[in-house]
């Protein structure tokens, strides 16, 4: 029987579900820490630093997604998720002391914490790719984006219990949100304890390539010069930095427009959408279809969503903030597939896209000031394009 005729093996959802749920609350704790920050430092007197949190939540994620690469590959994926998720709780712990009793260096050190955490437990995508078959990896990945965006309204639609939280600490939901989001990354760190990795099955020696194997043993300079892994991390950056890049910044063009709260909420909803709701669609159409897929369709994508940011209308910001999510999405999936072959570059290129996160924020609001948004949007648009050659260096099958 040939290889096509064997059937397609299934999930097993009961042992991924401790990865899942750990990896839904982790979600909702980041919206927590990336979204209420800038309002906490608002409420702290200190208008001219609200993007600092920010900021240093991407650089410790930068600075620590190698390290807990290089940890999850001596000691494995739960130690380092375990880890990983503990240090978030204590991060959260932290900022809520410091935003609860205004210190801010305290605070900033929570905002510290919890970006080098994240570095750590996004790499879950790669645990959850890893036990299943390479053929429903992309399946794998798409079912837990579709858990990440249920952490995501878990958090939004907790609203009022964590507004009656703040009203009982005598202090702001803003604040309580952080007290939140630790409790949510502790039982993260728990359930983790609950999941027994599984490997998912080898081919057989013969039909594997010189050069991949035993990827796992691989140093990151010898993983980086496979073909085709350097080409993979450049669309996860792109992805990951435009991604960060334009959801940041385009809630300022919609303050601009005159959109209030409540409307930027929507456009941050739909954001989300985009980005974790059709995994259950764009993880199996990979599996199928390829990674050039993947590449090819996540670029154009995202080279639309820039586009049609700067158009009139709070519909088409609408649409470019869905559309931003679902081309991260599909390059984002396709590029993840591709490095669950070579650990070692796994937690790098992690820290690429973090780095690229940051340097796009930065340079953005630059160029709003100076040059307005449609040039940063034009700007995206063409970065946009690059993993077309992430595609285009694909090796066949």
């Amino acid at each position: 029987m040939s290889d096509a005729a064997l059937p397609r093996p299934a999930l097993n959802v009961g042992q991924l579900a401790p990865l899942y749920s750990a990896q839904a609350l982790a979600t909702g704790a980041t919206t927590v820490s990336t979204v209420l920050a800038s309002l906490i430092m608002s409420g702290l007197h200190f208008e001219t630093l609200v993007g600092l949190p920010s900021t240093l939540i991407s650089t410790s994620a930068a600075l620590s997604a190698g390290a807990f690469g290089a940890l999850m590959l001596r000691r494995g994926r739960r130690t380092g998720l375990s880890a990983a998720f503990t240090l978030g709780a204590l991060g959260a712990g932290v900022g809520f002391v410091g935003a609860r009793f205004a210190l801010l260096p305290v605070f900033l050190l929570g905002a510290c914490l919890m970006g080098a955490a994240q570095g750590g437990y996004q790499q879950a995508r790669y645990a959850a790719a890893e036990s299943v078959p390479d053929d429903r990896r992309g399946t794998a990945l798409g079912a837990l984006m579709l858990m990440s965006v249920l952490g995501s309204f878990l958090i939004t639609g907790a609203s009022r219990p964590i507004e009656t939280l703040g009203a009982a600490l005598g202090s702001t939901p803003e604040v309580a949100g952080w007290l939140v989001g630790g409790v949510l990354l502790g039982a993260a760190a728990l359930l983790i304890r609950l999941w027994r990795p599984a490997t998912a099955p080898t081919p057989a020696p013969a039909a594997r390539p010189a050069q991949t194997a035993a990827p796992a043993k691989l140093t990151v300079r010898a993983a980086f010069a496979i073909p085709g892994v350097r080409s993979t991390a450049l669309a996860l950056a792109t992805a990951q930095g435009l991604m960060v890049t334009l959801m940041s910044l385009t809630p300022l063009r919609a303050h601009h427009m005159g959109m209030d709260h409540g409307a930027v909420a929507a456009l941050i909803s739909g954001h989300i959408l985009g980005m974790f709701g059709f995994g259950w669609l764009t993880g199996p159409l990979i599996d199928r279809l390829g990674l050039r897929f993947g590449y090819v369709s996540g670029a154009l994508l995202l080279a639309a969503a820039a586009l049609s940011a700067p158009l009139s209308g709070a519909a088409w910001l609408a649409v470019s903030m869905f559309l931003l999510g679902l081309g991260w999405n599909l390059a984002f999936v396709a590029g993840s597939k591709s490095l669950t072959r070579f650990p070692a570059a796994q937690g790098v290129t992690d820290g690429l896209g973090y780095v690229a996160a940051g340097v796009g924020t930065a340079l953005g609001g630059v160029i709003i000031a100076r040059a307005g948004f449609p040039v940063l949007a034009g700007a995206c648009a063409v970065l946009a394009l690059l993993p077309l050659i992430s595609a285009w260096r694909v090796r066949a099958a």
